[in-house]
């Protein structure tokens, strides 16, 4: 080989070095995917018994799984709140869904906007100020409605006409391929309302699910005797607290001439049946979580065809090589599970949360993450991923090293949680509490009654062990980790929330 073919093999290599290099120095787009109230045991990708999702599965099928992912508190404003700010609620002014977000708060967006990323936000909002830190928003105003949703910007507010998963995804798609500057990067949180109460299902899968029975899960006659009285005194059950709206027995109000005649034509046969059987008992309770189950996943089935239109459009037209996809949602939830419906608890449906995460040429396609990570640490990975400094008033941890196939030797051990909003709807009892891999301590602080669970061995958390004399080791060291939680997080010690208003 010459010296002149030698050199010029050297610029090629270093020329090929340096486009990787810039390739991987990238700043990446990220598209944060978030559903209400979407419990990770209806996704298959987590196992689900009950239902298939396969947009959400092709996610982690291209990425990674988190399998320990919860939430700081499990209710729908706080939860979004401490994904903006990477804070607990009681730092960031929203510990319960009755207070205004303080739009002064730093948040990932605004830190994202200053590094000239487009920043957007389509769909439910829920936290009722006006969203700050982005070029362009389109929300919900309050929960939403299912149909013919009105959407609110910076300077107007459209009412649209069809089904609200459809309509968002349209909205993003739109603003993806008109709207968007290519010379810059996004960061989009595309934000559904379902499967929210009360499960709408859209025209598509009025039907779905009709031809099968859904199966029970073993605690729908949960007698809560192994627990506290907070878990006896609730609020939420499917045999006693669905309403008729709930149930379909009365259809929505706001559907066009059109929309409600298709409704009636899905509905009232089934509807007539049931009013004809004349159920009573356990057999009635069977029939409500019936109904409930198979609306919940009608809305999630809409979801994941709207997923894979976003998808489909992200790898069409070549974004998807540079865009982290982030699915997650604001809680988990109860689906008959200690016969109950909602979220609000502890307890692990509703503690835990969905989270798959897609970064191409990065994430190992497939793999699953066993680490404790929780919605405080969403903010600090998407500035992290962009190259932006994590304020130290963010109390989370960034999940780039987990992404990345890496777990820091110090990695956290124990989750803090804390629940505030007592008397509410539901009458779920104020608590605050600490979870580790295998134990959980949750105190109802108002009431003074602790439980202790061993999730190795009561995975369905059906009987606390506080009281045990074998488990009094186990109870005094999560006491006393608790309280390190609780002084590394500012818990306060007198609760900021006032009983009653």
């Amino acid at each position: 080989m010459t010296q002149r073919s030698r050199w010029l093999l050297m610029a090629v290599a270093a020329a090929l070095t340096t486009a990787c290099a810039d390739q991987s120095d990238r700043q990446p787009n990220i598209l944060f995917v978030f559903t209400d109230d979407h419990a990770s045991h209806a996704i298959s990708a987590y196992g689900s018994q009950l239902n298939q999702t396969p947009n959400i599965d092709r996610l982690a099928r291209d990425g990674i799984l988190f399998r320990n992912a919860f939430v700081t508190n499990s209710i729908c404003a706080p939860s979004r709140a401490a994904i903006l700010t990477g804070q607990f609620g009681h730092l960031n002014g929203v510990p319960t869904n009755r207070e205004t977000f303080d739009t002064t708060n730093v948040t990932f967006p605004k830190l994202l906007q200053q590094v000239g990323y487009q920043t957007v936000v389509i769909g439910k909002w829920h936290l009722k100020s006006r969203p700050q830190g982005f070029d362009h928003y389109e929300v919900l105003r309050g929960q939403g409605p299912y149909y013919n949703p009105r959407l609110f910007t910076p300077t107007d507010s459209v009412q649209h006409t069809g089904y609200t998963t459809d309509i968002l995804t349209d909205r993003v798609l739109e603003w993806l391929e008109t709207a968007r500057d290519p010379e810059r990067p996004f960061m989009v949180m595309y934000q559904h309302k379902a499967p929210h109460r009360n499960w709408q299902p859209g025209p598509d899968h009025l039907d779905t699910y009709d031809d099968v029975t859904i199966p029970e899960p073993e605690t729908l006659f949960d007698d809560y005797m192994g627990r506290t009285s907070a878990a006896q005194a609730q609020e939420m059950t499917v045999a006693a607290h669905l309403s008729e709206f709930d149930l379909k027995l009365t259809p929505p109000g706001n559907l066009t001439e059109e929309q409600l005649e298709t409704w009636n034509a899905a509905y009232e046969p089934k509807n007539r049946a049931f009013r004809d059987a004349g159920l009573t008992g356990d057999e009635l309770t069977r029939w409500k979580y019936q109904r409930y189950i198979k609306d919940y996943l009608r809305a999630i089935a809409s979801v994941d065809d709207n997923l894979g239109r976003v998808l489909d459009y992200l790898e069409e037209s070549g974004l998807a090589e540079n865009t982290v996809v982030v699915y997650s949602s604001d809680q988990g939830f109860y689906l008959g599970d200690h016969g109950w419906y909602d979220k609000r608890w502890m307890y692990e449906e509703s503690f835990r949360t969905p989270l798959i995460v897609r970064w191409p040429g990065v994430v190992d396609a497939g793999s699953v993450n066993e680490d404790l990570v929780q919605n405080l640490d969403y903010a600090e990975t998407f500035l992290d991923l962009a190259g932006v400094v994590i304020p130290d008033a963010m109390q989370g941890l960034s999940l780039v090293p987990l992404l990345r196939g890496h777990t820091p030797n110090d990695w956290r051990d124990a989750l803090y949680y804390q629940y505030f909003e007592y008397p509410a709807v539901h009458m779920v009892q104020r608590h605050y509490g600490i979870r580790t891999i295998r134990y959980k301590l949750v105190h109802y602080y108002l009431i003074d009654e602790w439980e202790l669970f061993d999730l190795e061995t009561d995975p369905d958390e059906l009987r606390s062990v506080y009281n045990d004399p074998q488990h009094q080791d186990i109870v005094r060291d999560l006491t006393a980790r608790l309280g390190e939680l609780r002084t590394q997080y500012q818990a306060p010690d007198e609760d900021p929330v006032p009983e009653s208003r």
